[in-house]
């Protein structure tokens, strides 16, 4: 039995950023990954991801060339080079993970983690050596996986998940995409600007339900433009192999049966949290089908063990889980963790163009019974926008009746990046004022949230 002040099972965001600021902060870490280094968001997810961004970013840009002075005849793309690329990214940063490993005071362990009894691991080793490891503090960090649909034909030869698609050398001539979340927006824009043709069966009545309805249809009616089709309002029942190689994707729209022809599909309807195999009863921590149950501070109802990332269903952002590494070491060094907001988290879409959000939407103001005045502004009021050619967006702010904003969602051009202005105000407690009364460097988009904020 080897024994240490902290055990983290899952390597990904959450995991590693925390083994690290343990071990420097003198504890005894061991942190075991089944797989590579990095998790879902450097593997399978939001760095692969945005590597195929900026090729289908750049590629749309060529093809604009003409309207900048450029001339871009014969311009063509190469899918095998982009996820070329995308793997070369992906193994530096896994290399750099892999030397953060090595920080005195971690241990790290490539194997499969199961529970044996409550402060005890059990660690098959890629090696198919058997290890006990014991700890007073268990972090559980294992993340998620692609969900899919209960239905026929959902496991066909022809159907993906986002881990298989950021594979393929070879671009669709057609993809039907299953889900308009943020996993099927972000491909669907992605391989509409590659060229495949795109369509998107999505069974609430909107894209990005859980984002601003407002900015979600300006977002819809964007790609719909750039030849996107959407089927809103739809429940996918059946997916039927062709003897031809195609595929038929057949789906409850108004009443009515219909059906679409692709070549292959995208299966975006979500993840589930991964602890299927951690055999959790043996340490009687408590979960559900939505994930790990466990309290403001990352605790399972198990003392001195937490959840943290995916695998707790609370927030699936890797930033997300490494935050909610943080917390959790401050609650086992017995040290005040209220700073760290948990409530106050940005996300972003990397579509074309990107949408980012931070805190409640109309929506959720409205259901929550919560007074609000919105603040907008357009991106085609903006010098710097209409000089990149990006003037499709839109800047919005939520306040309450003293000025505390409430939310804050952008669609438009880097508005990942812009987004972080408004977490910091709301982090911070301050208002809206605060933005007006920041001076903003000209010309910049950042200006388009100043303008918000003085409407």
């Amino acid at each position: 039995m080897k024994k240490f002040d902290l055990i983290i099972i899952g390597a990904g965001p959450g995991g590693y950023e925390t083994a690290v600021h343990a071990a420097k902060s003198g504890m005894q870490v061991a942190i075991i990954e089944a797989k590579k280094p990095g998790g879902t968001c450097l593997n399978e997810g939001c760095i692969p991801t945005k590597c195929l961004c900026h090729s289908a970013e750049i590629l749309d840009e060529a093809k604009e060339g003409d309207t900048l002075g450029i001339h871009t005849e014969g311009i063509s793309f190469n899918l095998a080079n982009a996820i070329a690329r995308k793997d070369e990214v992906v193994a530096k940063l896994i290399a750099g993970i892999e030397g953060l490993m090595k920080t005195p005071g971690i241990t790290y362990i490539c194997g499969k983690a199961r529970f044996s009894e409550s402060h005890v691991v059990a660690v098959e080793t890629d090696t198919k050596e058997l290890l006990m490891l014991e700890a007073p503090h268990i972090i559980i960090a294992t993340g998620s996986i692609p969900k899919y649909l209960p239905i026929e034909g959902a496991h066909s030869p022809s159907v993906v998940s986002s881990t298989e698609l950021l594979q393929m050398t070879s671009l669709p001539n057609r993809l039907c995409v299953i889900g308009g979340g943020v996993i099927g927006m972000e491909f669907a824009s992605i391989f509409n600007s590659f060229g495949s043709e795109v369509c998107v069966v999505e069974f609430c009545k909107e894209i990005l339900p859980n984002l601003d309805s407002d900015l979600s249809k300006r977002l819809r009616t964007s790609l719909k433009k750039k030849g996107i089709t959407f089927n809103l309002g739809a429940a996918v029942t059946q997916i039927i192999p062709q003897p031809d190689g195609s595929t038929q994707v057949v789906f409850q729209e108004k009443g009515k049966e219909k059906t679409i022809e692709t070549d292959l599909v995208l299966m975006a309807v979500g993840r589930t949290p991964n602890f299927a195999d951690l055999d959790l009863e043996k340490a009687g921590i408590t979960a559900t089908p939505r994930g790990i149950v466990v309290d403001e501070n990352l605790r399972t109802n198990v003392a001195g063990i937490y959840a943290i990332g995916d695998v707790n269903g609370i927030c699936p952002l890797a930033h997300a889980a490494s935050f909610q590494g943080q917390k959790v070491l401050l609650d086992i060094e017995g040290k005040d963790s209220s700073k760290i907001n948990l409530n106050i988290i940005p996300s972003a879409v990397f579509t074309v163009p990107e949408f980012a959000s931070v805190g409640l939407s109309e929506e959720a103001c409205e259901a929550k019974g919560i007074s609000y005045t919105a603040h907008k502004s357009f991106y085609r009021a903006n010098g710097k926008a209409l000089a990149l050619g990006a003037e499709d967006g839109l800047a919005k702010i939520l306040t309450d009746e003293e000025g505390h904003i409430l939310g804050a969602h952008i669609l438009g051009a880097h508005s990942s990046d812009i987004i972080h202005e408004a977490t910091m105000v709301m982090s911070m407690g301050g208002t809206i004022k605060d933005l007006t009364h920041t001076v903003h460097a000209h010309p910049t988009l950042s200006e388009i949230l100043l303008e918000a904020a003085r409407n």
